[in-house]
């Protein structure tokens, strides 16, 4: 994939295929160390230690409607490629955790792309289910936890498009924040 937010997509996807009611995407970026960290974490069934074996291996999918599953060893493979490293996590019944370490500074580094608007994606498709997002450089951090809008919003969905023009102009504004 050419950009790391279309693998956090990728892997939001499987999250909300596993049945997650909560996924949390953080991404963290040290400048002094040139390194960038990309967490992300669901409730959803998990899965077995056999299963987290076979996800990192292209040739294994449990989609029907392809014989390969690419999301997961491109990520790893992009981490890797700049010297940085890959790890998954995952408990049955609990949820699955990944994360891909990743040193800015080299050549291989592949783009991080706009991570806001795969959020904004991911939330306004998925009005059903709830999102964190935490953007961090060294000391500066924004959040959007969508529990805590839900609260503010009473009925009114995620996806309504007066909340969806907010939403944008929010994460941009925490961005802007964050990145400078």
């Amino acid at each position: 994939m050419r950009e790391l937010s279309l693998n956090v997509m990728d892997v939001a996807q499987n999250s909300i295929s596993a049945g997650a009611s909560l996924i949390g995407i953080t991404v963290e970026e040290q400048s002094q160390a040139n390194t960038l960290s990309i967490r992300i974490e669901d409730n959803g069934k998990g899965m077995s230690p056999q299963q987290v074996a076979q996800v990192q291996d292209p040739f294994y999918t449990t989609r029907t409607t392809r014989k390969v599953g690419l999301g997961i060893p491109f990520f790893r493979m992009a981490a890797q490629m700049t010297g940085g490293n890959f790890s998954i996590r995952s408990q049955q019944g609990v949820g699955t955790w990944v994360e891909a370490n990743f040193f800015t500074n080299h050549i291989d580094m592949v783009p991080v792309g706009d991570m806001k608007e795969t959020v904004l994606l991911l939330v306004i498709t998925n009005p059903h289910l709830d999102f964190t997002y935490t953007r961090r450089r060294d000391q500066a951090a924004f959040t959007l936890d969508t529990r805590k809008l839900r609260v503010i919003l009473g009925d009114v969905p995620l996806n309504d498009p007066a909340v969806s023009t907010w939403l944008r102009g929010y994460l941009d504004e925490g961005e802007a924040e964050v990145l400078g």
